[in-house]
């Protein structure tokens, strides 16, 4: 299978804002939102655009705190899981909203060999590793670059050797509210040293509304002929599965609740929808991975990117009752998160699109959440 690991050889300065080039749109300035365990200063940046659509991004993690769209009577929810205060993401371990490094998903037996280096990382997930180990990218503070009305660049530097991984990595991720009521996250990366990098959003949604019940009624499509099989411990078996006749066929919308609990061996394995869909791409820029429909609010979400994978997750392990954000209720399945990114244990299956990432490369990746009504 091709890879679509988008890499380019260019200035690094010039994908990753060195010299800070003003945007257009407002400059602005983050709020206060508490302090890191570090002693740094959280801020809070809220993005917009004149239709009033509005996401509020904090520097912690880079999380994404509130997401606000219409639904089709033109009343506006906040469609994302998230908490009123900084305290709230430090207490808990389900990364609402955050931003995923240095591998995002999981990495088997917590070790991969690169140049004939074995690296060891942190297990936090039984035998394996998740989402970057022990303090991820979602658990740093990152420095902003740019800031304006409807646009946020952070940039954060990994340093070698950091939970495991080789090489100093500068990653920035800019986060745009778009005129065409779009959140588009793109990501960039370089380092001095050979390693593997995935970035990705770990937003949870639910198109009713934050806090509104199951996402079971919501349906989705999803632009996969294929998914990655995984073992007990959720790590892809390194197969390349056709979805064909089983509860991961999507290419048609279907209710996410119809197939959920059935009984087929990878949705036991998954407690529910926990898998690697290999997107059906053309080309290298944007191309549809999933559309949701919620029939509720008649709110409809579309995820398009340039990555080659998207893990469909229904927040099985989100026990609740959850206190959420504006006095909401989290509950079991009270979300799903459509993860943009690379293979699960890539560095360890070579037949998977590669993940490694070279002095002199730049890793680029773009995913938009587009969002109407119907």
């Amino acid at each position: 299978m091709a890879g679509s690991f988008r890499i380019y050889l260019s200035v690094a300065a010039a994908v990753l804002g060195f010299g800070c080039a003003t945007k257009a749109g407002a400059a602005v300035t983050g709020t206060p939102f508490g302090t890191s365990p570090d002693g740094k200063q959280v801020q809070l940046f809220t993005l917009k655009n004149s239709k009033g659509i509005e996401a509020l991004i904090m520097t912690w993690g880079g999380t994404v705190v509130s997401l606000k769209v219409p639904d089709a009577k033109g009343h506006f929810d906040d469609v994302v899981l998230g908490y009123d205060d900084l305290q709230g993401y430090l207490n808990n371990s389900a990364y609402f909203g955050a931003l995923i490094g240095r591998y995002a998903n999981r990495i088997g037996h917590a070790q991969f060999t690169l140049d004939g280096h074995t690296y060891h990382l942190f297990k936090n997930d039984g035998d394996n590793s998740l989402h970057g180990g022990k303090k991820g990218f979602d658990k740093r503070n990152w420095d902003v670059v740019n800031a304006t009305d409807h646009s946020l660049e952070l940039r954060y530097v990994s340093a070698d050797g950091e939970e495991g991984y080789p090489g100093k990595l500068t990653a920035t991720v800019t986060y745009t509210v778009t005129p065409e009521n779009e959140l588009k996250i793109d990501y960039a990366a370089t380092t001095d040293k050979d390693t593997v990098v995935n970035l990705t959003n770990h937003s949870y949604f639910n198109l009713a509304g934050a806090g509104s019940g199951t996402i079971l009624d919501e349906d989705i499509t999803i632009n996969a002929a294929h998914f990655t099989p995984v073992d007990a411990g959720l790590i892809p078996t390194g197969e390349i599965r056709s979805v064909a006749g089983t509860p991961l066929d999507f290419r048609n919308p279907h209710r996410i609740g119809e197939r959920i609990d059935s009984d087929y061996e990878q949705i036991k394995l998954g407690k529910g929808y926990d898998h690697n869909f290999v997107l059906d791409r053309h080309g290298n820029g944007l191309s549809p991975a999933a559309r949701v429909h919620d029939p509720k609010s008649g709110r409809v979400m579309e995820v398009l990117t340039t990555q080659p994978g998207l893990q469909f997750y229904t927040s099985n392990m989100l026990k609740g009752p959850m206190k959420g954000r504006d006095g909401k209720t989290y509950n079991y399945r009270g979300a799903l998160c459509l993860e943009a990114d690379h293979y699960p244990d890539s560095p360890n299956k070579p037949n998977f699109p590669s993940t490694e990432l070279k002095p002199g490369q730049t890793y680029h990746e773009t995913t938009v959440y587009r969002f109407s009504t119907r």
